[in-house]
């Protein structure tokens, strides 16, 4: 077994994060590996926020305004204090472009890829991350609040810093669960 695959299968999302934030040095380096994402016809549909410092309270209060108007005082301050689970949020926005070979769900998927290798990479820099979606993520109050033009979309946030905690490992599937041989039409066979 490579490095390589040793590093996917211990990947795992990390929930407990705190300062510092990578440095701007190790983002760069994250979001080159991020335009590595497989790109049908290079048409790069993904851009990056990185909000940190007092921008997470900002965002927090985005959050607050995308709650429904029976939130209570205590959802509406869970909302506020979100980003600052960690000390740096990346948000990840698909851009997807108009194109005779490219349909938008492959470059959504482009863009889904992108925020995958953003983790892995900052995973190999010693930073814990967390991929994060929800409600917010679809709001057009936190869409309009982020600044995104017409047709784009909020892939996830994605929470990272140092890991302030361990958590126990989380049970993996059996491949058996989720791969079957195809072996034509109608035809498929446990693997």
């Amino acid at each position: 077994m490579t490095s390589v695959t040793r590093f996917l299968l211990d990947r795992a999302s990390e929930p407990r994060l705190e300062t510092p934030a990578p440095p701007r040095q190790i983002i760069d380096v994250a979001f080159q590996c991020a335009a590595r994402a497989p790109d049908h016809a290079l048409l790069r549909p993904w851009r990056y926020l990185v909000v940190e410092g007092d921008a997470r309270h900002a965002l927090g209060e985005l959050f607050a305004r995308a709650c429904n108007d029976n939130a209570s005082e205590q959802e509406l301050e869970k909302a506020r204090r979100a980003p600052l689970r960690a000390p740096m949020v990346i948000v990840g926005i698909a851009t997807p472009k108009s194109h005779p070979k490219v349909p938008e769900v492959e470059q959504l998927m482009s863009a889904a890829a992108g925020m995958s290798f953003l983790g892995l990479a900052l995973r190999d820099a010693g930073y814990g991350v967390m991929w994060r979606t929800g409600g917010v993520a679809y709001h057009p109050e936190v869409l309009d609040g982020l600044g995104l033009e017409p047709g784009e979309s909020v892939v996830g946030f994605l929470y990272t810093g140092k890991v302030s905690a361990n958590k126990p490992p989380v049970p993996r599937p059996d491949t058996g669960d989720f791969v079957k041989v195809w072996r034509g039409p109608g035809c498929q066979e446990s693997w």
